[in-house]
């Protein structure tokens, strides 16, 4: 039996997990996850319906792409997605974090305000794969009901979509301005970092046919990048650029996620302190309520989610774990991005992710 990988071509998570598993050279077979296999495989095992699902040859099941990414990774450290110098390694762990949890935000936004016909299309051949075109459009729109109708929740009001379309194409810019003079986000290997960046950037803001235009116009050099992490040449090729060199093209992107996400995760983890001081038991609600952002001037609100802060908790671990001279490195990168309220971050609790989980760790 081979490791088969459960997920779907329009699942933001799934295109993470492909782009690594396909990097890394890892013999697996993909499986579109029809509802027999939310029925029969994912909810009996994780216990809700989630994609993409990694199960392995010998039966175990791994949910959520970090863990599933960090599985491979035990088994082959090497060629790794995870730089060994310290600004490098920090700056990739951060960068998955921004690409995994706040570019959600333009990619839902532009999945269902610029392509939501086509939307419903794709979510009907996932659920209805023999139907006729009608029919999976119909059902398609049934099960995608749910994924249109969160959007005021994750942020994308008529109030933030000008902020939001304003972040993201600066984002565009910063990125083509980048990928000018480097393959990767780090050298010509792709790091952790870049893994983060694929899911949105592929999965909805590539892929998606109105997106993808938009990508295409304003920065095709982006566009070449999403095509280089998802058609690849030579698994387990490139390198991490030398003496852990951190381009000077990645620090605008840095600022941003300092700026935007940053803040709002301030927010998360104090909201995340008095639900642990007022609640019994160590697994907190997938959303806290609403916290505040700020994108491009304007304020908005979006649910406080404290998975978030376990992603940003793995940068936060690495960068307190680090010797004297590597935290001085660090430090002095902080200083250039306006990072001080990460290096000092308040993270009242500690968070682990285990047996398809998110806990706080007593």
């Amino acid at each position: 039996m081979t490791d088969i990988l459960y997920g779907a071509p329009l699942s933001l998570y799934s295109g993470k997990a492909r782009a690594y598993l396909d990097w890394k050279g890892i013999d697996y077979e993909e499986r579109l996850s029809t509802p027999d296999v939310y029925r029969t495989v994912i909810v009996p095992s994780v216990g809700r319906p989630v994609i993409p699902v990694m199960q392995t040859a010998d039966g175990r099941i791994i949910q959520d792409t970090t863990c599933i990414i960090d599985h491979y990774e035990a088994l082959a450290p090497e060629p790794s997605v995870y730089p060994q110098g310290p600004r490098q390694r920090l700056a990739a762990l951060l960068l998955e974090a921004f690409g995994d949890e706040w570019l959600v935000i333009p990619a839902m936004h532009y999945r269902w305000n610029y392509n939501e016909e086509w939307a419903y299309s794709e979510f009907g051949t996932v659920a209805l794969p023999d139907g006729t075109p009608e029919e999976q459009y119909a059902l398609g729109k049934e099960r995608a009901g749910p994924f249109r109708g969160s959007l005021p929740m994750l942020g994308v009001t008529p109030e933030t979509i000008p902020a939001i379309e304003s972040a993201y194409e600066a984002l565009l810019a910063d990125l083509s301005a980048h990928f000018e003079q480097h393959d990767f986000l780090l050298g010509s290997r792709p790091s952790i970092g870049d893994l983060g960046f694929i899911g949105p950037l592929y999965a909805h803001l590539y892929r998606d046919p109105a997106s993808g235009e938009i990508m295409e116009r304003l920065a095709p050099r982006v566009a070449a990048w999403v095509r280089r992490m998802v058609e690849v040449g030579t698994p387990g090729s490139g390198h991490f650029l030398d003496d852990d060199t951190l381009p000077d093209t990645l620090r605008p992107i840095l600022a941003r996620q300092m700026a935007e996400q940053v803040p709002h995760l301030q927010q998360v983890a104090a909201m995340l302190g008095e639900w642990a001081s007022a609640n019994e038991g160590d697994e907190p609600p997938r959303a806290l309520g609403m916290a505040g952002f700020t994108m491009q001037g304007t304020e908005g609100q979006r649910l406080a989610f404290p998975f978030s802060l376990w992603m940003l908790q793995r940068a936060l671990d690495y960068y307190r774990s680090l010797d004297a001279e590597g935290q001085a490195a660090c430090d002095a990168l902080l200083s250039e991005i306006g990072g001080d309220a990460f290096a000092n971050f308040d993270l009242p609790v500690r968070l682990t992710f285990t047996d398809h989980r998110l806990r706080i760790q007593h």
